[in-house]
């Protein structure tokens, strides 16, 4: 799709530009990781870049770059070469960080002068992006995986200094990577490294509070601009430039909405405030959602979090 810049009710076509190297996505994308994908910055092109030896094979890290929600890494490659197989290479760099957790958790401390042990990581969560100029549909096609931890995204440089870094989603994702390949490789990681869906969500509540965590599920989703869901394990949470501001969950029964905010906001809700963590930054609170009546309640709570949030950004 062609980009326009308006300019006197005319649309004026803003031309692409080749992209020559490797290197210049790269260097922009890891002075710009936070913005492009609200990830911390550990390591790559701009401070050395990290490496690991995993069956005899050197594995150079182009970006490693680390989660702070879910504190977890995420691995970024960067490729101008059409041919390469994002399944085989995005499972191999998982392979390998898999067995050197502890050297990728020194590489996290040394760098951003942390103190994690291996238990504080949430291996489960991790992940690889392929960023490239182009992808084939081969690529594209090889991503439909309900449970793959490898995502793609097309990189464009137009004229004006314009980037439009563009997901690539899949057409279907109804079938397991890890039941359906036999490779050795893919099975060991796929019993390590998960990815869930809201739909797995939906199947743990009971029939009477399904139709209310779905409606609530959309609401949070259509708060702001710029909102994106992150399904982990435990909850369905809603991020705002990496951010996870508030989240839901279904235990024993009850719908859950937990938002992260300096104060505890005034509401008829009763809202508990849950045990920080040497890591937490923001204060972490839930509250209860047990009928519909409670919804507006509940996004005055969110819109409030958010622009908190979208304030912080301003600065």
């Amino acid at each position: 799709m062609p980009v326009f810049q308006h300019i006197n009710n005319k649309l004026i076509q803003i031309k692409e530009k080749k992209v020559d190297l490797e290197r210049d996505i790269q260097k922009v994308t890891e002075l710009n990781l936070e913005a492009i994908f609200g990830l911390r910055f550990i390591s790559g092109s701009i401070n050395n870049e990290f490496s690991v030896k995993a069956q005899e094979q050197d594995f150079y890290i182009d970006t490693l770059a680390f989660d702070e929600a879910q504190r977890s890494f995420v691995i970024i490659e960067y490729k101008k070469d059409k041919s390469f197989s994002v399944i085989d290479q995005g499972f191999a760099y998982l392979s390998a960080m898999l067995n050197h957790k502890a050297d990728f958790v020194l590489e996290l401390n040394e760098r951003l002068h942390k103190n994690f042990t291996k238990m504080d990581i949430d291996w489960e969560q991790s992940r690889v992006i392929f960023v490239s100029p182009e992808f084939t549909n081969y690529q594209r096609n090889a991503i439909n995986f309900k449970d793959l931890p490898i995502f793609l995204y097309e990189v464009r440089i137009y004229e004006n200094n314009l980037i439009e870094f563009n997901p690539i989603k899949p057409y279907r994702t109804t079938e397991s990577v890890g039941s359906l390949s036999k490779d050795k490789t893919i099975q060991e990681v796929s019993r390590e490294v998960k990815s869930y869906t809201f739909q797995d969500h939906i199947q743990r509540v009971d029939a009477n509070n399904k139709d209310l965590f779905i409606r609530l599920h959309d609401e949070l989703l259509n708060i702001g601009e710029g909102i994106k869901e992150n399904v982990t394990t435990n909850y369905v949470g809603f991020r705002f430039h990496g951010t996870n501001y508030t989240a839901i969950s279904y235990h024993s029964g009850k719908i859950i909405l937990y938002f992260r905010t300096k104060t505890k906001p005034i509401t008829a809700l009763k809202i508990e405030k849950q045990p920080q963590t040497a890591w937490d930054i923001t204060p972490l609170w839930k509250t209860y959602i047990t009928n519909e009546a409670e919804i507006p309640q509940v996004l005055e709570i969110t819109r409030h979090v958010y622009k908190e949030y979208e304030s912080r950004l301003k600065k």
